[in-house]
């Protein structure tokens, strides 16, 4: 068994269910059902066994996400200012060195996902590791997926303050590695109500 570059303990996981859900026609996207659970739901479970301790950042129907058993945060800023502001909720509360994200629509992905970002991010001496899969022959960057270090909270603070929203332009600030993950499937998000039942049909 190989000592992890970053010892799970020293890691929170953040499940991103703080969107708008436009998509989705703006029902709550975490909280719609995937075989028989919400897809939040999914996201919290995969990633607890990851990490040392687990929160939520939700803007709606707190109760909901309160009674999946972890802390729940909304955004700090007003107007869903996008995946940023939930980086910054879970920074502000993160008491670990660092901290992961991942969105709450994507109920598939890798069971190994923290323990490489980590790995990668130790090599590069990096501050964010990076998700990015292989689609068409192109990379494609999957930023939601994404491990920092808590002391990039003051560059997101200001970054989003001087008000600005794009997460590529905020990592191009900072020392970014990305990791190449095969299975590009494992990283399929439900945007639409649609996508969901295919995702349901297929996984079934």
């Amino acid at each position: 068994m190989t000592t992890p570059a970053i010892s799970p303990d020293d890691i929170t996981g953040l499940v991103l269910a703080g969107g708008r859900g436009s998509r989705m026609g703006g029902v709550d996207k975490g909280l719609q059902n995937y075989r028989g659970m919400p897809l939040a739901m999914h996201a919290l479970l995969r990633l607890s066994t990851q990490v040392g301790q687990v929160l939520l950042n939700a803007n709606r129907n707190l109760g909901a996400y309160e009674a999946m058993g972890a802390p729940v945060y909304p955004d700090p800023f007003p107007d869903y200012p996008g995946p940023l502001a939930g980086f910054m909720a879970g920074l502000e509360q993160c008491e670990t060195p660092y901290l992961v994200t991942v969105p709450c629509d994507s109920p598939h992905f890798p069971t190994d996902l923290v323990a490489r970002l980590a790995q990668a991010l130790v090599e590069a001496d990096a501050d964010i590791a990076m998700a990015a899969t292989r689609e068409d022959g192109e990379v494609q960057v999957q930023p939601v997926f994404c491990l920092m270090k808590a002391a990039v909270s003051e560059s997101l603070l200001h970054f989003i303050q001087s008000g600005q929203r794009k997460i590529d332009r905020w990592t191009a600030e900072l020392r970014c590695v990305e990791v190449l993950f095969d299975d590009a499937q494992a990283f399929f998000n439900a945007n639409t109500l649609a996508e969901l039942q295919q995702a349901q049909q297929q996984q079934s």
